[in-house]
């Protein structure tokens, strides 16, 4: 039996638009944090501290907007960056993790 795949196009509304924008941009947002304090607890301490998105809604409340599952995710995401970079069974090391920046969606 072969795989068959199916095409799905959205349209989304004005109101999911700017909900989809708002929650990339913040998980954009979170990810980078995330990875700035890493970086900087490294430096200091010689350790990568743990760190969690809700640290980071107190100095920026618009995270609050966007759904905190979205949120986690970026931190799993960033937490398997750094278990591949560091994983001595990986063939291929994807090295250290990078920062991400913007993107546009289309109109």
């Amino acid at each position: 039996m072969a795989n068959k795949a199916i095409k799905y196009r959205i349209y989304p509304t004005t109101e999911q638009s700017i909900m989809f924008a708002k929650t990339f941009g913040c998980c954009r947002k979170v990810y980078n944090l995330m990875l700035a304090d890493k970086i900087e607890g490294y430096k200091v301490t010689g350790k990568f501290p743990i760190v969690t998105p809700a640290k980071y809604k107190k100095d920026y409340p618009y995270l609050k907007e966007v759904d905190s599952l979205a949120l986690a995710n970026k931190q799993m995401d960033l937490q398997a960056a750094f278990r591949n970079t560091f994983s001595k069974s990986r063939k291929k090391n994807n090295g250290f993790p990078k920062f991400k920046f913007s993107i546009h969606l289309r109109n």
